[in-house]
């Protein structure tokens, strides 16, 4: 952005971590980006994840948290998700760095002849991959308007000093001096540990890690440390003297009450004074100097005011570690954060409800029996496998006999039919092929476009049209009563089109199909008060401030059995 208005180059920020991963980086960046977002810049962002994965598809939520899946189909790592709903963009699937991308991309053009004989290396051959690459993606819009972003703010995963990031580090040093100082900006998070014996804030792990990265031919000009409490003015000075970082850009980012708290406390701590400094931005005309950040610090304050509890039982597979929902979490929050309740969430584990763990383990069975009964509403995820299916078809049948509001997310989805078929139709042996491949009522099936032998980016995947059947359900009425949706899909298995006339005879209503009329999306229970189930995944797209309508729908509902002068209309 020139003296009058326009961009001349790109700017760059790059978000490292030291010391121990799991500081948040990946919220620090979103925050980092909300800020610059709100001094009037338009904002990109990337994802480096130096894993040998060509994507986080084939992944599982145990070992990388959930697979958040794009627009255009790709299967990337949770933190692309963080970035599109602090930032409300859409990326894309190149928008996340692999080392397996990379690696993939410089063997197929060593393979077509495109190095002319030169015998490819590490340096320079996958160094330059990785900045062409950054310089390529940084320039695709995400924000819906023309011509491309101000900043592109750049996240590199893991820790520095890892063996497998070594390739991106010394990349990032070379793109650093090939872009010149005033157009890149690097910060470093770190931790600054207190030690209980003596109550002390810790500043040399912090100390180690910056000249770990100097080592590596990169100078933090911001360094954002994770501490409990505010960082004590004698550990900044220290930090200050140690790192070669002036104290003013020392930024603690302490523990909040919840993560929409961040833009604002990077903001009290001028940290985009510090960046703009950095990328020369100070003087433009466009850029304000101070961030409006109103509706985050109004959104934040509101959220931690909030008393009611609305308390949802999440009956899922991977329910030992809360980041293989992340995206579900927040749609959640998102939905209930907007009528005001406080999101109470119950981890049922699915197989804790099935009949086995009664004689096996009769406590974890009452247990979980217990936070099902005692939950306003249910709702069953997606997952692979056939581990704690039967426990979640328990769970679509307690809240359908109970009248209690569900919603069934892609298996969550075909869950539901099954119960039904066997609850409804009496046919005992219903279910999917994927668990039983010898059913003689197989209510859901393998997609003919699918493949058994690949598993990576072979599924249905991405942004998808769903078309309603009939107007005058509470899915159309939620979405705005518009003809059409489109929403993200991840599934390798589909509802068996040919018993839908049976299914719907007995009175289950599949109020959306695709653009063919044989691929079924929605289903509802027309006589329950809320009975949804979507093969889509409506958690993608939730924002902060625009909510997913099928979570609000779950709220809205939860709301008029409460109080009766709610209604979905309304």
């Amino acid at each position: 952005m020139n003296k009058g208005g326009g961009m001349k180059k790109m700017k760059y920020v790059l978000v490292t971590g030291g010391v121990v991963s799991g500081l948040g980086k990946g919220v620090t960046a979103s925050s980092i980006g909300v800020l610059l977002k709100a001094c009037g810049l338009r904002v990109t962002s990337i994802k480096i994840d130096p894993y040998l994965n060509t994507d986080a598809g084939t992944m599982s939520p145990f070992e990388h948290g959930e697979v958040y899946v794009l627009d255009d189909g790709g299967e990337v790592d949770l933190d692309l998700g963080n970035y599109e709903r602090f930032l409300d963009i859409k990326l894309t699937r190149d928008n996340n760095i692999t080392t397996g991308k990379i690696y993939q991309a410089v063997i197929d053009k060593e393979r077509r002849g495109d190095y002319l004989g030169k015998t490819v290396q590490v340096v320079p051959h996958i160094t330059d991959a990785i900045q062409e690459w950054i310089e390529r993606v940084a320039m695709i819009p995400v924000d819906e308007q023309p011509g491309p972003a101000d900043v592109c703010v750049i996240e590199l995963g893991g820790t520095i000093g890892d063996i497998e990031s070594m390739p991106f580090t010394e990349a990032l040093g070379q793109f650093s001096y090939r872009v010149g100082a005033g157009n890149f900006c690097l910060i470093h998070v770190s931790l600054v540990p207190v030690l209980s014996a003596v109550g002390e804030q810790k500043s040399k792990p912090t100390q180690h890690s910056v000249r770990g990265l100097r080592s590596l031919g990169l100078t933090p000009n911001i360094l954002a440390c994770r501490s409990t409490l505010a960082l004590e003015e004698n550990v900044k000075q220290k930090l200050s003297q140690f790192c070669h970082v002036p104290a003013e850009n020392i930024i603690t980012l302490y523990d909040v009450p919840n993560i929409w708290h961040l833009p604002s406390l990077l903001r009290d701590q001028k940290a985009h004074g510090a960046i703009l400094g950095a990328l020369n931005l100070l003087g433009f005309v466009n850029v304000a100097r101070e961030p409006n950040l109103k509706e985050w610090t109004s959104r934040a304050e509101s959220c931690d005011m909030l008393l009611e509890p609305v308390r949802i039982a999440i009956v899922g597979k991977y329910t030992g570690l809360s980041d293989s929902y992340l995206s579900l979490l927040k749609a959640l929050l998102h939905a209930s954060v907007s009528l005001r309740k406080k999101l109470v969430v119950d981890w049922v584990p699915a197989s804790d409800i099935e009949d086995e763990t009664a004689k096996e383990n009769p406590d974890a069975y009452k247990a979980a029996w217990k936070l099902l009964q005692g939950a306003d509403g249910v709702l069953v995820p997606g997952g692979f496998g056939d581990r704690g299916v039967e426990g979640k078809i328990l769970a679509a049948k307690y809240a359908r006999e109970n009248r209690i509001p569900f919603l069934g997310i892609c298996l969550g989805m075909q869950i539901a039919v099954i119960e039904f078929a066997r609850s409804i139709l009496g046919l005992q042996d219903a279910n999917s092929t994927e668990f039983d491949p010898d059913t003689t009522s197989p209510c859901v099936i393998f997609m003919p476009e699918g493949s058994k032998t690949h598993f990576g980016g072979t599924m249905r995947l991405g942004s998808r049209r769903t078309y309603f059947q009939v107007m005058d359900c509470k899915s159309a009425k939620l979405y705005g009563n518009r003809g059409f949706v489109d929403e993200r899909h991840r599934h390798r298995y589909e509802v068996n089109p040919d018993m839908v006339s049976t299914l719907e005879d007995a009175g289950l209503s599949f109020a959306g199909k695709d653009e063919t009329g044989q691929r079924m999306e929605i289903v509802e229970l027309p006589n329950h008060p809320y009975y949804i189930g979507t093969q889509f995944h409506p958690e993608f797209k939730s924002r902060p401030g625009k909510p997913s309508a099928l979570f609000l729908g779950t709220s809205l509902t939860l709301l008029h059995i409460t109080r009766p002068d709610f209604s979905l209309s309304s």
